[in-house]
């Protein structure tokens, strides 16, 4: 495994009127579109460029003033009927935390939240936790239902299904703690569609492993996304490989016949590693994304997307725990 050491991990600033820039961010319209600094992005993939804010004007929920790790995804080729063409699904993560919607007819923004967040809340059929968050969904094509994973408590992760997007039954645990040896959390989990050689998989899933003190990013597989999943115990990508001590919110991507996984690191950049189709090369390739000046210092959490050609990037901006989610486009 090739390793290049780069630099350094964190996550949260949204509508909570937080003090200066963050006070104008809460509503996107004051804020500049300050041009990314120069960089060559890794691999040859895009720059982005900050467009706009997610959200225009207060939401109704808004339990603690921040929100993470947005997931966007288009639903117009999915249902019959819809509330706008793109479903972004959010958190807040302190307690009590709660899974969050709103909708856009353009994935570009600005959104509506959804007026009876939060859509999954503490509260779970089988159990209650102090807080649940970091939504990611997908949608399960073979079964007509969108898988939605999230943690909580952050050493459990959980599935829920859904056939409308909005209404999220099932609540099932499928990654905890001990099924990855010296992990004291596991959560972030982001799912996606790849076959890896020898697994008999159609999902695989990268997540946050909280391990022996460092946060590292792990992964797993699973036939139908639903059950049978299974846990490589080793690190996939380890933060000394970028000169860091934690990296999180992990997002798998394909360029160039190889695959790639986009994090953040506790310096507040995004990085970029190839691990290869099969997951098993760690050749770590630098920042791929740094904060501007209306992100104060920090971006995280990267999710994509495409919409009517135009590639994006809806990520977090500002520190751990005083988050907002913001858009950025691709240049």
């Amino acid at each position: 495994m090739t390793r290049t050491p780069e630099s350094p991990f964190s996550r949260r600033t949204l509508l909570r009127g937080a003090a200066a820039a963050a006070g104008v961010a809460a509503t996107g319209a004051s804020l500049t579109a300050t041009p990314t600094p120069a960089l060559a992005a890794p691999a040859g993939f895009p720059n982005y460029q900050y467009v706009r804010d997610a959200f225009t004007s207060p939401l109704r929920y808004n339990p603690t003033g921040e929100f993470i790790f947005p997931c966007a995804r288009g639903v117009y080729d999915k249902l019959d009927t819809y509330l706008g063409r793109y479903y972004l699904y959010y958190a807040p993560h302190d307690a009590p935390g709660g899974i969050c919607l709103a909708y856009a007819d353009r994935l570009e923004g600005p959104y509506t939240e959804y007026p009876n967040n939060p859509i999954i809340d503490r509260y779970l059929p089988t159990t209650t936790v102090s807080h649940v968050s970091s939504p990611h969904v997908v949608w399960d094509a073979p079964t007509r239902q969108f898988y939605l994973y999230f943690h909580g408590e952050n050493y459990t992760t959980r599935v829920a299904r859904s056939t409308d997007g909005i209404h999220f039954t099932d609540e099932t645990p499928i990654l905890s703690t001990r099924l990855v040896p010296n992990t004291t959390e596991t959560s972030y989990a982001r799912v996606f569609e790849h076959t890896v050689t020898g697994k008999n998989n159609r999902y695989v899933m990268v997540f946050m492993g909280l391990h022996n003190g460092n946060r590292k990013i792990f992964w797993g597989w699973s036939p139908n996304g639903w059950d049978g999943w299974q846990f490589d115990p080793n690190p996939l990508i380890s933060p000394s490989g970028d000169g860091l001590t934690d990296i999180s919110g992990a997002h798998l991507l394909k360029r160039n016949g190889t695959a790639y996984v986009a994090y953040h690191g506790n310096s507040g950049n995004m990085y970029l590693t190839e691990i290869g189709n099969n997951f098993d090369r760690e050749n770590h390739l630098g920042i791929f994304h740094r904060p501007i000046a209306s992100d104060n210092g920090r971006v995280a959490a990267p999710t994509f997307g495409t919409d009517g050609g135009v590639q994006y990037m809806l990520y977090e901006a500002g520190p751990r725990l005083d988050a907002r989610i913001c858009i950025a486009r691709a240049i």
